[in-house]
């Protein structure tokens, strides 16, 4: 399987001694793994201007769009993603907030359902397990089909070793991570995953294309194979949150000839 590390911490420090650990053990579980790395803070990628063409044209119209769709397709080809960041007062790095800015349209338009990541996080006091989850939570909306969280507190500034309980720790958690990346199974979205994608669904009709304000949020969800389905086509949804995410859509629906979200033309 191929692995992608994306290091969203400034300098190859704590978080990093964990990354090479987790390397380690997943090569114990998966001897064919293969590891492409992306160091965001080497990558030069210009802070999001926040033009909004990404969500109103698509993400090619961005400005810094020729280093994100290069981010973006290295990210469709990794059969697993693995994202490390120290922490920075209970938060990601700006460099990986600022590469999740960029993605933000995939929020409107998730993308990534086939996607599983491990989350490495460290800390040098408290904070580092709400980071972790800050970054799932941004993942799993733009449409990451499971990850896995580790983080643990360093206590030190440049001379942190892994201790036994720590690279036990790590090594469950990674394990997990591989054995699930290796089975290809795909998991069930949750009830909390279908409400944001089918308001999306139902409010994006008001923003089709040939409306006053036509988006691509509008183009994106009338595409055939999207606009009749509560989620993506390759993930198993059951009968019961069927129903619940058509719930959410018809409320959408509503929301979207309620309000409107306008945009001065050029």
């Amino acid at each position: 399987m191929k692995y992608l590390i994306i290091n969203g911490s400034p300098r190859k420090g704590n978080t990093w001694k964990l990354v090479v650990a987790a390397k380690d053990n997943i090569r114990r579980v998966d001897s064919s793994a293969t590891f492409d790395e992306i160091h965001l803070i080497k990558e030069g990628l210009p802070f999001c201007c926040g033009c909004s063409a990404c969500f109103r044209l698509g993400h090619e119209k961005c400005p810094h769009s020729v280093k994100i769709i290069e981010i973006i397709t290295s990210m469709e080809r990794a059969d697993g993603i693995i994202i490390a960041s120290t922490t920075y007062f209970m938060r990601e790095t700006s460099v990986l907030k600022n590469l999740f800015d960029h993605l933000c349209f995939m929020t409107h338009r998730p993308h990534f359902f086939k996607s599983k990541a491990l989350i490495i996080t460290t800390t040098g006091g408290v904070g580092g397990g709400q980071a972790a989850k800050g970054i799932s939570s941004f993942l799993k909306s733009i449409g990451f089909n499971r990850c896995y969280l580790f983080s643990t507190a360093s206590y030190s500034w440049n001379d942190y070793k892994i201790n036994e309980k720590t690279g036990l720790r790590l090594s469950n958690v990674t394990g997990r991570f591989c054995k699930d990346v290796l089975s290809g199974k795909l998991h069930s979205p949750s009830c909390l995953l279908l409400i944001p994608y089918n308001l999306f669904r139902g409010m994006s009709i008001s923003y089709a294309k040939g409306s006053e304000f036509e988006t691509q949020d509008g183009v994106h969800w009338a595409e055939d194979h999207r606009k009749n389905s509560v989620y993506d086509s390759s993930v198993h949804v059951p009968l019961y949150k069927k129903l619940f995410g058509q719930l959410f859509y018809i409320i959408g629906k509503f929301a979207g000839r309620k309000m409107t979200v306008t945009y001065k033309k050029d």
